[in-house]
């Protein structure tokens, strides 16, 4: 049924609409030209006026990617980091904001204002010392290595306490103790089909994160079979000529598990968003 007084087309919907479409395009353009530059040979990429349309060069600029660098293994690699990490972030993140959102112990505003605060220290500052840490505990070269430090999340403990304490309420909770529940199994039960949105999100972040992440990677790998895809597209880059079509194949193939990622999971990203947006 049509609501009283409003209209199908008014000129406040066509503008946003409008805006919308814009923005959209203006922020899919950037991966258009990577498949278009993907497509064309490297001279391709300072052509003026510049190159707009694909090209037929997909298939061979690839093929020169598969020469130069192991892709799959790059990408197998970054794949198992990604996945680990994912999972330890979304069990330690979520089990530490339901912590802080429902229980009461000593020190407890004093310690996640903490947590926060690491948040605003630059990663370039402990890049040094996690380096020697790291080699002390002898991981240099490893997934083991690399993964290790990513493991606490402050922005994970953040949104997950953020989340628990708007979606769980203290009566259900306390319900669940009356009837003789564990902590463990209030949060496997109770606490974590609640959060599933919230997991998404927060699964998307740290995927798309840890697959872009290229300076600790790059400190800590330095044998070929261990590289992810960052650091092997970043080993492409010769320093006396670069091959913009090959690079540029590289790149966009590297994207594909992205968008897969993504697509998975976007009906949990958006009830999660739209379901905030409800509550405030």
């Amino acid at each position: 049924m049509k609501e009283v007084g409003s209209k199908k087309f008014s000129f406040g919907k066509i503008l946003m609409y409008g805006f919308l479409s814009l923005a959209s395009l203006l922020s899919i353009f950037p991966f258009y030209w990577m498949f278009v530059m993907a497509t064309r040979p490297s001279a391709a990429y300072n052509s003026i006026p510049p190159t707009l349309t694909p090209g037929n060069m997909l298939v061979e600029n690839f093929q020169k990617v598969l020469q130069q660098i192991d892709f799959f293994g790059a990408m197998w690699n970054s794949f198992v980091l990604c996945v680990v990490v994912t999972i330890v972030v979304l069990l330690i993140s979520s089990l530490a904001g339901f912590a802080f959102a429902k229980f009461k112990f000593p020190g407890k505003n004093i310690l996640f204002i903490a947590i926060l605060l690491t948040m605003i220290i630059p990663p370039q500052l402990g890049l040094i010392p996690q380096y020697f840490l790291i080699a002390k505990a002898g991981l240099l070269d490893t997934l083991q290595g690399v993964m290790i430090l990513s493991f606490l999340n402050p922005l994970g403990i953040f949104l997950m306490r953020q989340y628990i304490s708007g979606s769980i309420t203290d009566e259900l909770i306390e319900a669940a103790k009356l009837d003789g529940a564990s902590n463990f199994k209030i949060y496997w039960k109770i606490v974590l089909p609640i959060i599933l949105p919230a997991f998404a999100t927060l699964g998307i972040i740290v995927f798309t994160s840890v697959w872009g992440e290229f300076l600790w990677q790059f400190t800590v790998l330095r044998d070929p079979e261990m590289y992810t895809i960052q650091v092997a597209l970043a080993s492409l880059n010769n320093t006396f000529k670069v091959d913009y079509g090959m690079l540029m194949s590289g790149v966009f193939w590297a994207t594909i598990p992205l968008v897969i990622i993504f697509l998975l999971f976007n009906k949990l990203f958006i009830a999660s968003i739209t379901e905030g947006a409800v509550k405030s």
